[in-house]
C-alpha cells in the first residue's frame, strides 16, 4: 500500500485558547517516507471564541493543508469525529484531539506498523512504554483500564488502552463503517466494529500522555463512562 498523505481529524469545543499550540506542534511534525498532512478540524458549535482563532491561524498559516467544518449545533466529540472521518482524503487518519494532552511528534511511531505493511490499525498506548505521563486521577485511571478490559472481553482483542485518543486507521476501513455514536461513546464503538473485520490487523504501541485536569479543561465525567459501558453491551449484542 503506498502512503502519500496522512488525514489529521481534530474535534474542536471550547479550545479557542489553546487550539494555536496543538496546530503549530502538528505543522512541526516532519512525517517519514515524506507523507504530507491534511488538517481536517470540526467546530462542534463552540461557544467561545475558537472559530476566530481558527480562522486566523489559517489566513497566517497558507502553506498549510487545513479544511475546516462547522455543526450549526453543538452534536458531540463522535458526531464531530464522523464528520471529519468523512472528509478525509489520505490513505490513513488518526484522531487529535484539540488539547495539549498528546504529542503530534509521535504520529511517526504510530504510521511504522501499517507503512511496514503488518498493521491495518494502530492504538496509541498511555499504559504502555517509558515515554512520560502525567499523574493525574487514580479513579480515572481505574475506568479507563476497567473499560478496556470489559471491551476486551467481548471483542477479543488484548488492548491496554481502548479509551485513547490516538488512533490510526487506513481510511477506507473506518470509512467503510456504520459509526453512529454521536459523543465519547465512539471510542468503544469504533474498537468493537472494527474487532469483528475478518483479518484486521490491530497494533498497540506506547505513547506519553500530558493529561489536563478538569480545572485546566478537561471535559470527560463519570457520565460518559456509564455510556461508554452501554456501547461495549450494545455493539456485542446489537441491542
Amino acid at each position: 500500500m503506498i502512503i502519500t498523505k496522512l488525514s489529521i481529524i481534530i474535534p474542536v469545543y471550547n479550545e479557542a485558547n489553546t487550539i494555536h499550540r496543538i496546530l503549530d506542534k502538528i505543522k512541526d511534525v516532519q512525517l517519514i517516507n515524506e507523507i504530507t498532512k491534511e488538517l481536517i478540524i470540526v467546530n462542534d458549535c463552540s461557544s467561545d471564541d475558537t472559530k476566530g482563532a481558527i480562522s486566523r491561524y489559517i489566513e497566517n498559516n497558507p502553506d498549510l493543508l487545513i479544511s475546516y467544518n462547522e455543526h450549526e449545533v453543538n452534536k458531540g466529540k463522535g458526531a464531530a469525529l464522523h464528520t471529519g472521518i468523512s472528509m478525509a482524503s489520505g490513505e490513513i487518519l488518526v484522531i487529535q484531539d484539540a488539547d495539549l494532552e498528546y504529542d503530534p511528534q509521535e504520529y511517526n511511531d504510530l504510521l511504522k506498523p501499517i507503512v511496514m505493511g503488518f498493521a491495518d490499525v494502530v492504538y496509541g498506548s498511555r499504559f504502555k512504554g517509558s515515554k512520560p505521563h502525567r499523574i493525574l486521577f487514580f479513579w480515572h485511571t481505574i475506568g479507563n483500564r476497567f473499560l478496556t478490559f470489559l471491551s476486551n472481553m467481548f471483542t477479543n482483542l488484548n488492548l491496554s488502552d481502548m479509551e485513547t485518543c490516538y488512533k490510526m486507521f487506513r481510511t477506507d476501513i473506518i470509512q467503510g463503517l456504520n459509526l453512529k455514536e454521536k459523543r465519547f461513546g465512539f471510542e468503544p464503538e469504533v474498537t468493537a466494529k472494527i474487532s469483528k473485520i475478518k483479518g484486521i490487523r490491530i497494533y498497540e504501541i506506547g505513547i506519553s500522555y500530558y493529561g489536563r485536569t478538569y480545572d485546566e479543561g478537561k471535559k470527560i465525567g463519570w457520565k460518559d463512562g456509564f455510556r461508554a459501558i452501554w456501547c461495549i453491551l450494545k455493539y456485542k449484542f446489537n441491542f
